[in-house]
Formats: structure tokens, C-alpha cells, sequence
């Protein structure tokens, strides 16, 4: 048995209206696999609006990241953040357990080394760099054996690359095939909490029907053996009304193998984390 975890940046349950583009007629895939979720709290007992930095912190490590910082954290996670994510994440609990791990998005850079030089990392790529091994480049990008965070490539035109793009749908394709040679594989993508801060409706619905064709694309692609799993950090583009985040809980989906496990019980972002450990190693010893 094998996990596709797929993240959703920003996407939250909101009320239907002309500022939720989150409906049928823009992202029936997502709405469906939304409509059979179980809704995960993103407060997580800490004032103040959910943010990323902490509610990807908490997904990721199985901490309730806001309560350890005191706040909820919004964009690049600092050192009292970096120093939870390099002691424990999922990447490091796997591959301690000897399982094949990789983040299917692709760096548009060479090296560990120029990730590390960056100034600003996001919680995922601090989380990678504690297992460098996971990590995939422009190289596979091109190869085919990673996707970038756009899913169509068109992202890193401004920064040069002149290469062929692809469509949402190859994307999905691409990543079922990365998923077949790996215990784990995360996808994350983030365009969705960028376009919710936009307040741009047209430009949500884009963003949108994009993700839909690679989500669709992936449950078609799902072979028997693969346990599909989507969550996110906290609510935002299903409420275009405000340039902020929103209240809002979150969903977790699962679809394929022990599915049942990862949704049964689980009600906050802190639940994620240990129960994708428990369905891949369950003779594992005990998880925090």
C-alpha cells in the first residue's frame, strides 16, 4: 500500500454565493471529494486567524504548531517553527521507518545547497531539507518525474524557462506515476490561498478549474493499492469577500485503502499527521 497526500493551500468550507467560487460549476472534483470530507478545525485553541506557517507546521509534525508559538504564524515559518519541523516531520518519520518518501513538486532549482541559501523557505521546503533525498529538481521537472507547484509549468516563465508547458491533466499523470515508485509522495499546491488573497473572482475560478482537471485526473489515474488523501491549512478563497483567511474549517478526504482510518476520529489538523503514519506502518512503535 502506498499514500498520495495532496495539499490544498487556503481552500475552507464557505457559504454558497457569488463570493465562494468553491461550487460545482467550477470544481465538481474537489466539491465532491469536499461534500464526503470530514471538516477539520483550524483554530487549534489559539486566538486569531488561522495561518499557514503554523497550520502546516501542525499537519506536517503532528503538533499543535500555534500553541507552541503562542499565535498563529502566516507565511515563512521562523526559528521557533524551523527548530519543531528539522526535530520531527513526516519525511524524517518515515524514512526512519525505511519507506520510500518523495515530494513530488519540482524545485525550480539544482541543489540542496541553493535551497538552503534561500532567505525565505516555506514550511515544506524546511521539512524537506532535513531529508534531502526527497527532494526533486528542474531536472525531473523536465524528465517528468516531478510537477511544479502550478501544475502547468507557466509559473517559472518569468524567471526563464523556456521549455514545453503541460496541462493539468499530464500533470496528474505524472504525478499517479511518481506516486507508483514511492511509499509516500506529497503534492502541494498553494495558487488556490494566492488567488482567495487576490479577492479575484475570475482569477479563482481559474486557479480552480486547473486544480480540478489534476484532481480529477488523479482518482481516475488511482490504481487499488494507492490511499488518496487531501487536506489543507485553513480556509480563504471560499470567501472572496475578505483579503484575509477565514475561520472556516478545512477538508480531509480519503479515498482507497484504509481510508476509514485516516477520516474516522479525526477533527482538527493536529489528527492528520499521525494517522497517514499508522495506516503505512502499522507495526510501527507508538506516534506522538
Amino acid at each position: 500500500m502506498r499514500v498520495l497526500y495532496v495539499f490544498i493551500d487556503g481552500v475552507g468550507y464557505g457559504e454558497a454565493g457569488e463570493k465562494n467560487p468553491v461550487c460545482p460549476e467550477v470544481c465538481p472534483t474537489l466539491c465532491k471529494l469536499m461534500q464526503a470530507a470530514v471538516q477539520l478545525d483550524t483554530r487549534l485553541d489559539v486566538p486569531g486567524l488561522p495561518q499557514s506557517a503554523t497550520g502546516q507546521a501542525t499537519l506536517y509534525t503532528g503538533v499543535n504548531a500555534a500553541q507552541v508559538m503562542g499565535r498563529h504564524k502566516e507565511g515563512f515559518p521562523g526559528p521557533t517553527l524551523c527548530k519543531l519541523l528539522q526535530e520531527n516531520n513526516i519525511f524524517m518519520e518515515l524514512r526512519r521507518r525505511g519507506l520510500q518518501v518523495c515530494f513530488a513538486d519540482a524545485y525550480f532549482a539544482d541543489t540542496p545547497d541553493e535551497l538552503s541559501a534561500r532567505r525565505f523557505k516555506s514550511v515544506t521546503t524546511i521539512m524537506a531539507l532535513t531529508t534531502p533525498e526527497v527532494i526533486r529538481y528542474q531536472r525531473d521537472m523536465l524528465a517528468g518525474r516531478a510537477v511544479l507547484h502550478d501544475l502547468t509549468r507557466e509559473a517559472v516563465i518569468p524567471k526563464g524557462y523556456t521549455g514545453p508547458l503541460i496541462t493539468p491533466t499530464i500533470a496528474a499523470d505524472q504525478i499517479l506515476s511518481i506516486a507508483a515508485e514511492n511509499d509516500f509522495t506529497l503534492f502541494e499546491y498553494f495558487l488556490t490561498d494566492i488567488a482567495g488573497h487576490s479577492q479575484n473572482r475570475e482569477r479563482a475560478e481559474a486557479v480552480l478549474k486547473s486544480l480540478d482537471a489534476c484532481l480529477e485526473g488523479l482518482l481516475q489515474g488511482l490504481d487499488d493499492d494507492t490511499l488518496f488523501v487531501l487536506t489543507s491549512d485553513h480556509g480563504n478563497i471560499e470567501d472572496l469577500s475578505t483579503r484575509g483567511h477565514t475561520f472556516n474549517p478545512v477538508p480531509l478526504a480519503a479515498i482507497g485503502p484504509h481510508a476509514e482510518q485516516i477520516l474516522t476520529g479525526s477533527t482538527s489538523l493536529i489528527d492528520v499527521m499521525s494517522r497517514i503514519l499508522r495506516v503505512l506502518c502499522p507495526q510501527g512503535d507508538a506516534f506522538r
